[in-house]
């Protein structure tokens, strides 16, 4: 059996996959950065776009010899020879990705425990989700309520704790990098802190019904002052209702289950 072109098909490897990494490592996917976490993520992002560019590198590679060393010759309609496969070669190419993916999750495992280190001065906000809208609470300013803006200071960080009212929903602001589901019944935050003083949207990356594409928020990343400023102004504070959210949730469990069915959203009226 002839040998294969061991070093060629290594420096194939290397060519196309440093070709495919630089052109992939020019485009901007995210787009503008404006927390600490943005750093880190994309960085990650890189990384793994060089990895995957060598990996596709060595599939195309190795795909391409064979069709063009063992293509069948013209008229040749004969079967192939009975190749039982090579025991020694599957374990290798098993373990390889095994180790790959670990690593990744290695990696990925020490960005998320750095980027959701809470500090002892963190602002707590709660981020209430409902069919098709946000709303937010200041429990740290008496409860205060916006609906449809979200304040926040720059340079210090920010615990969103999730509060969904009816189905999954999202949080998702760009910029940020950070998206975590809001579940009803389940906590879940969001820690963040925004470097980068400016407007910015919330979207609701989940679907949650037919007014999904509408869930969005106006995001107001500000200095201390101009949020305590703003904090100061409001007068509305948080329905009773939401702040019994846990609650309520439980109510309506009950109800579902003696009614033996889904009875409504459970949706808060505003």
């Amino acid at each position: 059996m002839t040998r294969l072109p061991i070093l060629k098909m290594v420096l194939a490897v290397i060519v196309l996959g440093a070709i495919q990494s630089v052109v992939l490592l020019q485009f901007d996917w995210f787009g503008d950065a404006a927390s600490t976490a943005a750093g880190p993520i994309d960085t990650l992002m890189d990384v793994t776009i060089v990895l995957s560019s060598f990996i596709f590198a060595i599939v195309c590679v190795a795909l391409g010899y064979a069709l063009i060393k063992w293509r069948a010759k013209p008229g040749d309609e004969g079967d192939g020879l009975p190749i039982h496969g090579n025991t020694r070669l599957e374990i290798v190419w098993t373990i390889i990705p095994v180790i790959i993916v670990l690593a990744l999750a290695g990696y990925s495992w020490a960005v998320l425990d750095d980027i959701e280190k809470t500090d002892s001065n963190a602002l707590h906000v709660n981020a209430y989700a409902q069919q098709f809208a946000w709303t937010f609470g200041y429990p740290e300013d008496g409860n205060k309520w916006s609906e449809g803006e979200l304040h926040v200071p720059v340079d210090r960080q920010v615990i969103f704790d999730l509060q969904a009212q009816d189905v999954i929903h999202s949080f998702w602001v760009p910029e940020w990098r950070i998206k975590k589901d809001a579940v009803p019944g389940l906590k879940t935050d969001v820690v963040v802190t925004p470097d980068k003083v400016g407007t910015y949207q919330l979207i609701c990356a989940e679907l949650c019904g037919i007014g999904h594409t509408t869930m969005r928020a106006k995001v107001v990343v500000e200095s201390q002052a101009d949020y305590d400023a703003w904090v100061k102004k409001q007068t509305t504070k948080v329905p009773e209702l939401l702040l019994t959210t846990d609650q309520f949730k439980q109510e309506q469990l009950k109800k579902e289950e003696q009614s033996g069915g889904i009875e409504g959203s459970g949706v808060v009226e505003q």
